[in-house]
């Protein structure tokens, strides 16, 4: 048993950001991080573009950010929280800025702004192409100076701690206490007891194999959430980023930043047409559901398996300037961006919907919180504006800081049960579970990616149902591993897709069902 007053599994960020506040607010108080894998490991590492912030009141201003926000989200943004979030962002810039994190700067020393598909005016802070990064090592250089944040990397969650484990009738209905953790080292199972849980586990990329998120995006924090009973809204609206390098093996894909087609590259069919005009009036800086339902579009038209980006006309020197990471990764798959173009497929990217919060970031269940890409706030809608998603994280996770500064969510003492697995032994078939997930991917692929269909999807069910079977039995017959672990919470995603997907009549955003017309 170890106990904590934060409990924050995730260490993207939205955790690392809540960790800092409150740690520096409560000293005496402990926090402690988990992590299934390496401290700096995180889909927020992988964000390549930046934090969209209007900086510039000459030429940009709230109001036109949050029209920018209200059109890619198609309707279905609160706005109220769009308002909230983009009004909060300068402040919050500041305090990441004030942490250590660097950002590019134009030969004036002002911050250097780009702009991004769906973007009215120059509003994304970046840092080259490897803005995430950049936050990440800052964030963690910060946590790793405060003694009261304990990071413990390479501990998977594997459950919430609610009322469905504990008899006591002291524990107050409908809560969380903390979570079982699993610690890969040692092979051990404990339990971690907190007044307060955050979930900040970021998205659910896996659940379609080919996508660019990295391997850990798996949606642990959600399907925990949704096993301890939490309410979860807008899981069809899975965002698909239209430029991922296309490579004929591996499963995580290789982002090429939205920020390159600002910079002016075009998208290009094998025979050279600039198919995109025939879309939309804004061509390559349409917003991403577009690009990415027309290129599925020309993909189905032609047989293609991808189609390509064109920066052969841009200053290439400038080019590397701005995005070195993205020159490196084509020169190592022999592309000279010179001279050749880049192939690329939409691969998913982000989920704009999941555990829902409210303005504090308070989820349905008492001590719960959740923030980042596990939570549905209302700002994405039914389509993310790009850049959108680092700004969401450091203003709710000063949301939560501000409202756990003055609500004491101290749990009384209960008597929480260990882990138990007697009865089950180590697992002595791993392509069992290998095979399930190709199945599950698979599926999610065919049957409910970019455009989907009434009776696709209703035989998802059907071909769902015989994984999650076959996963249960498994996981009620085997010692806890990480990849069983995984494989359970990707099956309970894919349920909420499906389900939520079948809800869903209209067309709005980035869902797209064909028998919607």
């Amino acid at each position: 048993m170890m106990n904590a007053n934060y409990l924050v599994i995730g260490s993207g960020i939205a955790g690392l950001t809540f960790s800092v506040k409150i740690a520096e607010k409560f000293p005496e108080r402990t926090v402690v991080i988990i992590t299934k894998s390496n401290e700096e490991e995180s889909n927020t590492k992988y964000a390549q573009g930046g934090v969209a912030i209007v900086l510039n009141a000459k030429k940009d201003s709230f109001k036109k950010h949050i029209q920018d926000t209200l059109i890619a989200g198609d309707g279905l943004c609160d706005e109220a929280v769009v308002e909230l979030v983009i009004k909060g962002g300068p402040k919050r810039l500041e305090e990441l800025m004030n942490w250590g994190a660097n950002f590019d700067v134009d030969k004036s020393g002002n911050l250097d702004l780009g702009k991004e598909g769906g973007h009215s005016e120059y509003r994304v802070v970046h840092h080259k192409d490897i803005t995430g990064a950049e936050i990440e090592r800052a964030l963690l250089q910060r946590a790793h100076q405060l003694p009261n944040i304990t990071i413990l990397p390479h501990h998977f969650a594997i459950d919430l701690i609610t009322n469905h484990h504990i008899t006591d009738s002291k524990a107050k209905a409908n809560s969380c206490f903390g979570a079982y953790v699993l610690d890969q080292k040692s092979e051990t199972i404990f339990t971690i007891k907190a007044d307060s849980t955050l979930l900040a586990s970021g998205g659910i990329g896996r659940v379609y194999g080919h996508t660019t998120n990295p391997v850990i995006a798996t949606g642990d924090g959600i399907a925990m959430a949704y096993r301890a009973k939490a309410q979860i809204k807008d899981m069809e609206f899975v965002q698909f980023h239209p430029t991922a390098l296309y490579e004929v093996e591996g499963e995580s894909s290789f982002l090429i930043s939205e920020a390159v087609r600002g910079f002016g590259a075009y998208l290009r069919d094998k025979k050279g047409n600039r198919f995109m005009l025939g879309y939309d009036e804004r061509a390559e800086l349409a917003s991403r559901d577009i690009v990415s339902q027309s290129i599925d579009n020309e993909l189905k038209k032609t047989g293609d398996t991808h189609v390509f980006l064109d920066c052969t006309h841009l200053d290439i020197d400038a080019f590397k300037k701005h995005f070195p990471n993205i020159y490196q990764k084509c020169k190592e798959q022999y592309i000279d961006i010179e001279t050749d173009w880049i192939p690329v497929v939409p691969a998913a990217h982000y989920l704009c919907g999941g555990i829902i919060v409210d303005l504090d970031g308070k989820t349905s269940v008492n001590n719960l919180f959740a923030c980042g890409e596990c939570s549905r706030t209302g700002l994405h809608g039914a389509n993310r504006l790009a850049s959108n998603s680092l700004l969401e994280a450091l203003v709710y996770a000063h949301n939560i800081f501000k409202y756990q500064s003055g609500h004491d969510c101290k749990t009384i003492e209960l008597n929480i049960p260990n882990w138990n697995d007697e009865g089950t032994c180590i697992a002595k078939e791993h392509i069992l579970i290998q095979h399930n997930l190709r199945q599950l991917q698979a599926l999610m692929r065919d049957y409910v990616g970019i455009a989907r269909s009434n009776s696709r999807l209703k035989k998802s069910i059907k071909h769902l149902d015989l994984i999650y079977k076959e996963v249960e039995e498994l996981y009620k017959q085997s010692k806890i591993s990480i990849s069983l672990c995984e494989l359970r919470n990707m099956v309970n995603v894919s349920h909420l897709i499906i389900n939520q997907s079948i809800q869903r009549k209209i067309n709005k955003g980035g869902y797209y069902n064909i028998d919607n017309m």
